[in-house]
């Protein structure tokens, strides 16, 4: 007699789901879908099927009101209404990552908008935790940017996170085009987070050009793409960037910018009911900040060099998205409209303007003479408008006569060029030359 495991294939057969649950749409209000008859869970992707002859509209649930499931849509709303049917996939959102994607351009879902793709990818979930405290490496080395006066001023180290903070206009983009084609880098991971749809083309052929773009990967999700998609564009490009970086690589992620970011996050919380509290932002938005700045850095595998801008209202740089990026950051580098208006670019304000890690990774001579630079700028401020109208008198003050001599060279550093790339070794040579003359 044949010894058949009954007990077995039936334990077998009860635990597996042998039909599709959907459920159907109820109500569309806004950006909100509400669904009736589904069981799923906050994070997970459902296919609202529209038409037969059409693809489905992919939607996240995002929330849920007694027992009703709230979706936002990860596409456009048109064509959906009352009765469609909605199919959960029992996952979050998930993208293919593989070292194909270098010299590609993928839009907020991860999916390639300027040609296919090669090779079959690793599937990652978009979602990840930050990297252990205790498995993070020292950050010990020093990441050049070939701009002068952050390389000489505000060193940023492999690993650092860094903000550019400015308002609108004053050069964010031009100085992140800089960056990302003068600096040291085995990968460059861009998100261009609800920015112009017409700045994409010119940032990958105006500023990485043909060689910066072949060890790039640009993920785009323009302004006109629904908040849900800009937000997810921020995860997926810090996604790739963490892939390349469990390679042992050395990665450098530029997000443009994280003001974007929090207001789809402010467009998502107020769409699902959440209180506006500080200027109208959601709690929801200085919960989810940290989320995404603490996933790069180092790890014990390779690094995340991170820039991220943050465009502030009205050049206030206390308001409250600037207030929260740079307490979680390892720096801040400001732009400032006033030294833009006097054809100084790019328009740093070193006053301003610190780098956390600088004294850990330069020689004691570059950071004293960082400190002097800086000294020197602020006593010639502090007493400009006396020299300027001739109150000043020469030899009064030695420190100031000094100040004043220096002003010129001083600015003269602090220029550049948007096609001039300075080295480490140039830079630190032209900064030691100014306290010469």
């Amino acid at each position: 007699m044949l010894n058949i495991p009954f007990e077995e294939y039936e334990n077998l057969i009860r635990s597996q789901s042998h039909y599709t649950r959907l459920g159907k749409v109820s109500q569309v209000i806004g950006l909100i879908i509400r669904v009736e008859g589904l069981k799923v869970f906050v994070g997970e992707v459902c296919e609202i099927i529209v038409d037969s002859s059409k693809e489905p509209v992919l939607a996240e649930v995002v929330g849920f009101q007694d027992d009703s499931v709230l979706l936002m849509p990860l596409g456009e709303l048109q064509g959906i209404g009352p009765g469609c049917l909605v199919r959960p996939t029992g996952h979050s959102l998930k993208i293919k990552i593989s070292d194909d994607l270098l010299g590609n351009t993928l839009d907020g879902l991860g999916n390639p908008i300027d040609k296919p793709v090669k090779g079959e990818g690793k599937l990652y979930d978009i979602h990840r935790a930050p990297p252990n405290p205790f498995k993070r490496r020292k950050i010990e080395k020093i990441m050049s940017t070939g701009v002068k006066a952050i390389d000489g001023i505000l060193t940023c180290g492999e690993g650092q996170r860094i903000g550019i903070f400015a308002g609108s206009g004053v050069g964010k983009s031009t100085l992140l085009g800089m960056i990302a084609r003068y600096c040291e880098a085995d990968v460059i991971v861009i998100g261009l987070i609800g920015e112009r749809g017409r700045e994409v083309l010119e940032f990958i052929e105006g500023d990485l050009g043909p060689e910066g773009y072949k060890k790039s990967v640009v993920v785009c999700a323009t302004s006109d793409q629904p908040p849900l998609v800009r937000l997810k564009g921020a995860y997926v490009a810090t996604a790739i960037a963490e892939y390349f970086r469990d390679q042992g690589k050395k990665v450098v992620l530029m997000m443009d910018s994280v003001t974007r970011f929090a207001m789809a996050q402010r467009e998502i919380g107020l769409a699902t009911g959440e209180p506006p509290t500080t200027r109208g932002y959601t709690p929801s938005v200085f919960a989810q900040l940290p989320r995404l700045l603490e996933r790069s850095g180092m790890s014990d595998k390779g690094s995340i060099t991170a820039f991220y801008t943050v465009l502030v209202e009205g050049d206030d740089m206390n308001e409250p998205i600037a207030d929260a990026v740079r307490g979680i950051l390892d720096g801040h580098i400001v732009l400032s409209r006033k030294i833009a208006a006097e054809n100084h670019y790019p328009a740093i304000d070193i006053q301003n303007s610190v780098s956390r890690i600088m004294k850990e990774i330069v020689d004691e001579e570059h950071y004293l003479l960082a400190g002097q630079l800086k000294e020197n700028l602020a006593i010639y401020e502090n007493s400009k408008d006396l020299i300027d109208v001739g109150a000043y008198k020469a030899g009064s003050n030695p420190l100031l006569d000094k100040a004043v001599k220096l002003n010129g060279p001083i600015r003269q550093f602090l220029r550049q060029g948007i096609d001039e790339r300075f080295s480490q070794e140039e830079t630190l040579k032209l900064l030691k030359a100014i306290f010469k003359s």
